[in-house]
């Protein structure tokens, strides 16, 4: 048996949409439908969202979200401790945070990603430019 501690970071399986009308960007909430691609379940996305605001709100404030204030999150979140891993497992898989020095911060690392993902299909694939990008 794994110990949740010790357990690895799953990947993070992320919904793409193949018609333009269910672009990110022309969502009314698009924080909400990012989080509907990454989790299966809207109540999951929902917490999914929420946990990333307090991550948000908490490194804004000069006072980044410990992780040893886990007992608090599952509180706030009304989930169990199970649950709450997987969703963050997710979060962190995706790039969409960090834990680093015992401290939960939002990753720059999802945007890099896609944007390296964007390049090389642009240019290896189709074979275009980077500048026409």
């Amino acid at each position: 048996m794994t110990n949740v501690k010790t357990a690895p970071r799953t990947a993070t399986t992320i919904k793409i949409r193949s018609k333009s009308d269910f672009a990110i960007s022309r969502s009314r909430d698009p924080y909400q439908e990012l989080m509907l691609r990454l989790f299966q379940e809207e109540t999951t996305a929902l917490r999914g969202r929420r946990f990333l605001a307090i991550v948000e709100e908490r490194q804004r404030g000069g006072n980044p979200l410990k992780t040893r204030e886990w007992k608090l999150l599952l509180e706030d979140l009304a989930i169990s401790r199970s649950a709450f891993y997987a969703m963050r497992n997710k979060l962190l898989g995706a790039g969409l945070i960090t834990n680093k020095s015992g401290e939960y911060r939002l990753s720059g690392m999802f945007s890099r990603d896609l944007t390296d993902m964007a390049r090389w299909w642009w240019t290896a694939v189709l074979g275009n430019n980077l500048e026409n990008l």
